[in-house]
């Protein structure tokens, strides 16, 4: 089985590249002599008389794409703490029928799994709690999904690569803050009918977006109707050192069905008042069917067989409020809050271990919290703040071997206190403290039996400061840096004592139970920023990050009496850092004569290391080496016609685990493209195809501890998607 990828090497040299092309477009930039966008261009072409009623429509959408772009790239160049900002036309792009998909393409983020299946979003190779994702400010309820949102629900992404006091220190990696669609900046009444195609199946979906007002009421409405119908194939082998070879062939199938709702309503009183309510539901129907095949060259294997069926509903509720008031004296006041609950019922069939397991679980989330903006004396814009979060989790299992019951809740309190100001023209300060508490309890019972009560508590003073220079009030260059705390939480799964045992017990399948004596990672971090803004609206920039960790988690496999148990540890210290270059800009912008092809390209190096786990590939979270992202798309001119497409490239890596375990990881490449035709005037047809390069994704583990070997190697199938759009303005 493959331990070591020596692919690896290639992404200093793309980089390298990349910069070398960098560094020859900054030098041919042009002070704001640039020739304008294209936008107006079209307007004096002498195109004939048969084709005069196309150009308009290019023509009004050039302009106000333009637009938000450009406003996207303001609020990003006038931010002190370094953030990225995605607005509505990078998300349309190509036509994705998941977040994740528009996410990969994002500078620094990577998705773990197999090519073309989604799968947990990293910043900087990292995740699981190194990544803070919030949807309009607030983290998510556990268990939800970014997934189940659309896309067409989405506003914009930020991306902030350090953590302020206002967005919170839960993020060593970062933070991804999701904006659902906003109030009323113009009427919208759009509907998009599509299907996609995957191996045969068909993904047929609806959405429908609405913006409007009447009176003192502002509101936003959106809906998505979708279906899924999936088929995987995967291969395991596994090797033993006494020679036993097992296979396992599983195929399966797996059909969604779900709608989502969300909404935004505000009404504006008087004095700077209003009221904001925002609403959300979702429900998805689930069915999984899977065979597996077992195969074994030494002795009788457990099962021939396998059949394993999966049946479930989950459906989700939010409201959250939200109240603005301007105060005379003090300055804007805002308070909200919100009650959400998630529930799921299920369940899961095995034929070969005469498995039967009916499960349900129910979450329940409130959040109270309140932000007071006050301008001082001498450009000081002050925030302060207070959180509050409470989280109640029950589960059921009819199986014992999955636990019968337990619950866990979560209070999650935090104050913080921020200041911005300028010091000069040129410069700008952002300091932070922010103070978070959370304390978890948890209950459990197995076989009838109650198992010890659990409870932990954590504290984390996190002081932060960043800030922003430039040459000159008007320089298009600027440098960023920022000092930061930072922390990743252990999550209630990780802490609470109920073991989950599966059938085949061994080194590479351990049970899994918790730890509750874990204490949260703690981080100390430093991002320094080098960024140029184009005068055609393209930016340029280079980041280097650096961060400390002390109380590194991460499992551990041992033997437990006669079962292998893995369990969360805090394991010491460990570091990571990297750089991250990435660059947008039009190709005529840079060579003249040049089509005004639009590029964007993104590249990160990422390294890591834990002190206390032998070397070499003694890696943080299994953490990819890098990752490079090449897209261009270009709209032909006097044709109703646009095409794009994006490449993007992780190399495989091997991470050490401990003294005796190691998991590998396959390289990715993924090729998505789309063609845009525009049909007319507020009607346009978008074909896009994303895992174009379909190929088999490997992954494995090994276990040598000197007395037991065993290895394992998956190789599991991933295809071609294809996705048809008709959208309208109605």
């Amino acid at each position: 089985m493959p331990v070591r990828h020596a692919a690896g090497h290639l992404v200093p040299t793309s980089l390298t590249l990349m910069a070398l092309a960098v560094a020859s477009l900054t030098a041919n930039a042009q002070a704001p002599v640039a020739e304008p966008p294209p936008a107006p261009a079209p307007a004096p072409s002498p195109a004939p008389a048969p084709a005069a009623p196309p150009p308009p429509a290019p023509q009004l959408e050039r302009v106000e794409i333009t637009g938000t772009r450009n406003n996207d790239q303001a609020e990003r160049r006038q931010s002190t703490a370094a953030k990225i900002v995605i607005g509505r036309e990078e998300i349309d792009r190509f036509g994705d029928s998941t977040l994740g998909e528009v996410l990969k393409r994002l500078p620094g983020i990577t998705l773990q799994g197999p090519p073309g299946r989604g799968g947990a979003i990293r910043m900087r190779g990292l995740g699981s709690g190194y990544t803070q994702i919030l949807i309009d400010g607030e983290r998510l309820p556990p268990g939800f999904s970014i997934d189940t949102l659309t896309p067409e629900q989405i506003e914009r992404i930020e991306i902030l690569r350090a953590p302020t006091a206002e967005t919170g220190a839960r993020a060593i990696a970062g933070t991804i803050n999701i904006i659902t669609r906003e109030g009323f900046k113009k009427r919208l009444n759009d509907l998009r009918l599509g299907t996609g195609l995957e191996n045969g199946h068909l993904q047929p979906g609806l959405s429908w977006t609405r913006n409007d007002s009447v009176d003192d009421l502002i509101y936003n409405l959106s809906l998505s109707v979708f279906r899924s119908d999936r088929l995987s194939e995967s291969s395991t082998v596994r090797e033993e050192a006494g020679g036993t070879v097992q296979r396992e062939a599983t195929d399966s199938r797996e059909k969604r069905t779900g709608m989502h709702a969300t909404g935004r309503l505000q009404w504006r009183g008087e004095k700077g008042s209003s009221l904001v309510l925002s609403p959300l539901l979702l429900y998805t129907q689930h069915d999984n069917e899977g065979t597996t095949v077992l195969t074994q060259d030494v002795g009788t294997p457990p099962y021939d067989r396998n059949v394993i069926t999966t049946t479930g509903h989950y459906a989700n509720a939010r409201l959250n409020a939200q109240w603005n008031q301007t105060l005379e004296t003090l300055g804007r006041l805002e308070l909200r809050g919100g009650l959400g609950q998630g529930r799921w019922s299920g369940r899961t069939q095995r034929s070969a271990t005469q498995f039967d397991d009916v499960n349900s679980s129910r979450g329940t989330t409130a959040t109270l919290g309140s932000k007071l903006v006050t301008l001082a004396a001498n450009d000081h814009s002050i925030v302060t703040g207070a959180e509050l979060e409470h989280h109640r989790g029950d589960e059921a299992h009819s199986e014992v071997s999955e636990g019968d019951q337990f619950s866990a809740t979560t209070l999650r309190t935090a104050v913080y206190g921020q200041d911005e100001w300028n010091p000069t023209p040129n410069w700008a300060v952002h300091a932070g403290l922010r103070w978070e508490g959370i304390r978890t309890r948890s209950r459990a019972s197995l076989a009838g039996t109650s198992l010890d009560d659990s409870a932990n508590r954590s504290s984390v003073w996190t002081p932060l400061l960043h800030t922003m220079w430039k040459p000159d009030a008007r320089s298009r260059d600027q440098v960023r840096l920022s000092l930061t705390r930072s922390y990743k939480a252990p999550t209630v799964q990780n802490l609470i004592g109920r073991p989950r045992t599966v059938d085949d017990n061994s080194p590479t399948r351990p049970d899994r139970a918790g730890n509750p004596n874990l204490k949260p990672e703690l981080a100390t971090g430093l991002d320094l920023a080098i960024e140029r803004y184009l005068p055609a609206g393209g930016v340029l920039s280079a980041n280097v990050f650096h961060r400390e960790i002390e109380g590194y988690m991460r499992s551990v496999t041992s033997l437990e009496g006669t079962r292998y148990v893995s369990r969360m540890q805090n394991l010491g210290k460990a570091r990571t850092q990297g750089i991250e270059l990435e660059a947008k800009f039009r190709l005529s912008d840079a060579i003249a004569d040049a089509p005004p092809v639009e590029l964007r390209l993104n590249g990160s190096v990422f390294r890591s290391r834990v002190k206390d786990v032998p070397g070499p590939d003694n890696r943080l979270d299994q953490q990819p080496g890098g990752i490079v992202n090449l897209g261009a798309d270009h709209r032909f001119r006097g044709t109703p016609i646009s095409v794009g497409g994006n490449v993007s490239w992780q190399p495989g890596y091997t991470t050490r685990i401990s003294e005796s375990q190691w998991v590998v990881q396959d390289h990715k490449r993924v090729v998505d493209a789309f063609v845009l035709y525009i049909l007319r005037p507020g009607v346009q047809l978008r074909l896009s195809g994303s895992n174009l390069a379909a190929r088999d994704y490997v992954t494995g583990s090994r276990f040598d501890n000197g007395a037991i070997r065993e290895t394992s190697e998956t190789d599991t199938q991933s295809y071609i998607n294809w996705q048809l759009r008709l959208e309208m303005k109605l």
